[in-house]
């Protein structure tokens, strides 16, 4: 019977291949009729098979419009038969060997193909019907939905879900570590790159342009190319400049590296979050998509307990003269690549979306994926008997998107034409989100994504300002000011430190091998003094006068003499390097990293809270919810005055908006069709990365001056948002479209 199934299979090859070339043919010489030429062809083909082979392999179908296995052929299976997904596979994905199921074919809506004369009417109507209407299409696609939703209940949720958890996980906790990473370097790449203020805000913000271009480009990819192979290009890219990024010495190429790191990680949020979905059944989507977000929480402590324990640790650099510096910041840009590295090892092993297959026509691909989802669940819960009972599977009816390219056509003619109609169907997948049936819904979803981002990243950066801020103001209140003193004959060799001088004079006096921090002197004169080999930061000579001075091996470059006259004075082998100012104090970039941890780490309640509430209040209350909490809780920042109090703000927020992030995830998931997931979602995430650029920049503009603006744009972003989310439609329950 087996053989009889491979040249039946063989035969209807066969058939559809020269079915095509006749076509081709007949509009491309003759002119005639593409439908009657096919309509002719297919019957004479069909008539042929129909008359030598459908009576000698009856196929018995279920009341589910032959989707199932009937009782009879069942009871014909070897008892404990069990086949894995890919065994008895060949080349052509044609045979199925193990136990007999039927051969596993495309439902055309009409029935199963041993049906009888209807379903090959059906499949001639698949050769005439080349251009396959929008109505039909969305008809097929609720038809699939329907039927996946059974058939993933069938397969359970087990092994294989939780091993794509974990390995999904990866690659969302890679953009977690991508976020924290340029914050953490910048205290103590400022001073070997010699980085100025304007040139350390374009370093923090490049990620996040990188971002989202990334997110834009990969979520339209991976509707067209698929998921899995969608992440593994983007995390490859990230992990391939990140890993130069870390070796790179100028800034310029650093911001490069960077820009592209953040372009391939920009694609993990919208296809992880699409990804996953595709293998949950309904009653486990919205659980388990929040425990997935708990990954990009772990990323964040990732980068801040690596942060902590590599880059203060000067002993693991080295340098090869003055033109090549590997000190220790560049080990923790590293250590940050390798959760990316480990998602592309992990993602290896696992297969494409059958959804995605099964969208873009592919049955036998999908099916066989479903079948090593069941059978892997099975297994694992000691049910190996159990027999995947599913024979055939809806699919998409696609659109004629074929470009013809001749044989003589010169190679990179071929990539380019593959690429422009490839830039066409994603045009086209963008425009569709914006149609009358999704316009609504996306404008409401582009609303709710920017107010929160816009309120979460901009709060979120403002925090560790102010808490700088409120250090500085503490310190400067500590300040020592001495006014005429006189000093002769003394040398000076120990740190001076925040400090000021008005109206002094110095004689002879010398200041040997010592750090200059946060020093002004004002209006005072400096005769015949020697200064060596001296280290400054925030140190300043304003309306000073030296006479018959020596400067021999400092940093106390002339702009740091404001105003001063020099008289006589002399300046030897002046220290090479950047002429900027740094903070040596290792203590604020501890005070930063444990800011960040303790951050990262309080959204840990609110990811449980939500994962275990999710499917049993809805995704709306939980959206709308958590945001007017969080718009309440912004008031609260008006009694943030001191360091810790911030801190702990800083951790109620982050606590309670995570809620509805979650929320928001899960429910962009769930509200576009299959052929549109990614494409929608990265374009909302790219959205975000914008408005998150514009609150970094708009909230960091108000440190020092006010706290009542910044306030103020939190929490009316976030009560526009809570309300917007209300008007969204409510997906609990509902089948994946």
């Amino acid at each position: 019977m087996e053989d009889g199934y491979q040249n039946r299979t063989a035969f209807i090859k066969g058939a559809k291949d020269i079915a095509k070339e006749v076509k081709r043919q007949a509009v491309k010489k003759v002119g005639r009729s593409v439908d009657r030429v096919t309509d002719e062809y297919s019957k004479r083909s069909y008539s042929r098979f129909e008359e030598d082979d459908d009576d000698d392999y009856p196929m018995q179908g279920s009341q589910d419009g032959g989707y199932y296995r009937g009782d009879s052929q069942a009871a014909n299976d070897d008892e404990g038969g069990h086949s894995d997904s890919t065994e008895g596979h060949d080349e052509d994905d044609e045979i199925y060997e193990g136990e007999y199921q039927g051969i596993p074919r495309a439902d055309s809506g009409k029935g199963s193909l041993a049906g009888g004369p209807g379903s090959v009417g059906a499949s001639a109507q698949q050769f005439r019907d080349i251009g396959v209407s929008e109505a039909q299409r969305r008809k097929d696609q609720e038809e699939l939905a329907q039927q996946y939703e059974t058939i993933l209940q069938e397969c359970g949720h087990g092994k294989f879900q939780w091993t794509l958890y974990f390995v999904l996980g990866l690659a969302l906790m890679a953009d977690g570590v991508e976020i924290f990473v340029v914050g953490f370097v910048l205290p103590s790449a400022e001073k070997d790159m010699c980085l100025s203020e304007p040139n350390k805000s374009m370093l923090g913000l490049i990620v996040y342009f990188g971002m989202m271009v990334g997110a834009f480009l990969w979520g339209a990819l991976a509707d067209r190319i698929g998921r899995r192979q969608s992440l593994l290009i983007s995390l490859s890219i990230n992990s391939i400049f990140s890993f130069f990024s870390s070796f790179v010495q100028g800034y310029s190429t650093f911001l490069f590296c960077r820009l592209l790191s953040g372009v391939g990680i920009g694609g993990s949020i919208p296809i992880v979050f699409s990804y996953y979905s595709e293998f949950l059944a309904q009653e486990k989507r919205g659980e388990h998509l929040s425990w997935l977000c708990m990954f990009w929480m772990i990323g964040g402590i990732y980068a801040s307990a690596m942060a902590w324990a590599i880059i203060p640790h000067y002993g693991w650099s080295f340098q090869m003269g003055s033109a090549y510096q590997f000190h220790s910041w560049r080990v923790f840009v590293l250590v940050c690549a390798f959760p990316s590295v480990a998602a592309i090892a992990a993602l290896s092993a696992m297969p494409e979306s059958p959804r995605f297959y099964l969208e873009n026509g592919k049955h036998d691909e999908g099916w066989m994926i479903l079948k090593q989802v069941h059978d892997t669940n099975m297994r694992a819960k000691g049910y190996p008997e159990r027999v995947f009972s599913v024979t055939t599977i809806k699919t998409v009816k696609q659109m004629d998107e074929l470009v013809e390219i001749g044989t003589d056509t010169p190679v990179w003619q071929r990539y380019r034409m593959k690429i422009m109609s490839l830039s066409q169907q994603i045009r086209n997948n963008i425009l569709a989100c914006f149609s009358p049936e999704y316009k609504r819904t996306t404008f409401m979803l582009m609303a709710v994504w920017f107010t929160m981002s816009f309120s979460y990243y901009g709060l979120t950066v403002w925090f560790p300002d102010m808490i700088k801020y409120i250090q500085k103001q503490e310190y400067e209140a500590k300040t020592k000011t001495f006014t005429k003193e006189r000093v002769e004959h003394v040398t000076f060799n120990f740190t001076l430190e925040n400090q000021v001088h008005r109206q002094g004079h110095y004689f002879n006096d010398k200041f040997l091998n010592l750090k200059l921090k946060s020093m002004v002197f004002e209006d005072s004169v400096f005769e015949e003094c020697y200064f060596e080999d001296i280290t400054s930061t925030h140190t300043f000579f304003r309306n000073c006068t030296f006479i018959a001075t020596l400067f021999y091996n400092t940093d106390l470059f002339k702009y740091r003499l404001v105003n001063s006259k020099l008289i006589n004075s002399t300046f030897l082998h002046n220290k090479e390097g950047c002429m900027l100012d740094f903070s040596d104090d290792f203590n604020n970039a501890y005070m930063i990293y444990f800011v960040n941890f303790l951050g990262t780490l309080a959204v840990l309640p609110g990811n449980i809270v939500s994962a275990l509430l999710m499917d049993k209040i809805g995704r709306l209350r939980m959206l709308a919810g958590s945001s007017v909490i969080s718009c309440v809780s912004c008031f609260f920042l008006m009694f943030g005055n001191s360091e810790s109090g911030m801190i702990a703000l800083l951790c109620l927020f982050g606590g309670i908006s995570i809620a509805s992030w979650n929320a928001l995830d899960v429910i962009t998931v769930e509200l576009y069709p299959s052929d549109k997931r990614t494409t929608a979602f990265g374009f909302l995430n790219a959205l975000c990365k914008l408005a998150a650029v514009l609150g970094i920049s708009i909230f960091q503009s108000f440190v020092g001056i006010t706290k009542a603006v910044p306030i103020l744009f939190a929490a009316g972003a976030l009560a526009a948002g809570s309300f917007l989310a209300t008007k969204l439609p409510e997906t609990r329950g509902q089948v994946l479209q």
